[in-house]
Order: structure tokens, then sequence, then C-alpha cells
């Protein structure tokens, strides 16, 4: 599985590579489904690759039930509260939809 960063976004691909950031998200899609533990991630921004083992996946209905089991800052070094989150969250393209449709995958890496 390969999960791309664009450039405006190198500061997480950075907090990954730093080890500051210890959970991905994504809007949730048939795609990351059979993301689980033990899983090898690559993590790609630019031409720069980074490669994480995935400890813990799991689903989310919500942005409001992820936020039950993470902190927003966990997700996002520069997110400090939930109404932040949803306004980020809301902010790609298409998210609003995804993750009623299909939630929030959270990625614990190791």
């Amino acid at each position: 599985m390969v999960l791309i960063f664009n450039q405006k976004n190198r500061y997480i691909f950075k907090a990954i590579k730093d080890g500051v950031k210890k959970v991905e998200t994504r809007a949730g899609s048939p795609m990351y489904v059979g993301i689980k533990a033990g899983d090898i991630i690559t993590f790609v921004c630019g031409k720069d690759k980074l490669k994480k083992k995935v400890k813990r996946a799991q689903k989310f209905k919500s942005i409001k039930t992820l936020h039950k089991v993470y902190k927003p800052v966990e997700i996002n070094p520069r997110i400090k509260t939930v109404k932040e989150s949803e306004r980020m969250y809301y902010s790609f393209p298409g998210y609003r939809n995804r993750i009623k449709k299909y939630g929030l995958i959270a990625l614990e890496l190791d």
C-alpha cells in the first residue's frame, strides 16, 4: 500500500518520519479496508519515500468517534481541537462524502 502526501503536507510526512506522528488517518474507501496490523505502508512525498509498519488498523464511523480514541494532535501535530480537525478533514476534496459513506481509517504506526 502506498500513501501519498502533496508538498503542502510535507510537515505531516516529516512528522511520521521523525516518529512524532504515530497515527495516520484517511477517509475510508474500499482501497483501505484490507489494511491490517503487520502490513507495511510506503509513504511518499515528492521524491522522498518512507516505509512504516502498521501496529493497529481501526475503522471509525465519524470524526467524533475517532477522537474518542485519538487526540487531534496525535493525528496532526498542528491541530489541537476536534473542531479544527473537522475543518481539516472537510478541506480535503471528497472527504465529507467519503467519511459519511465509509467512515475513517486510523493506522497506528510502529
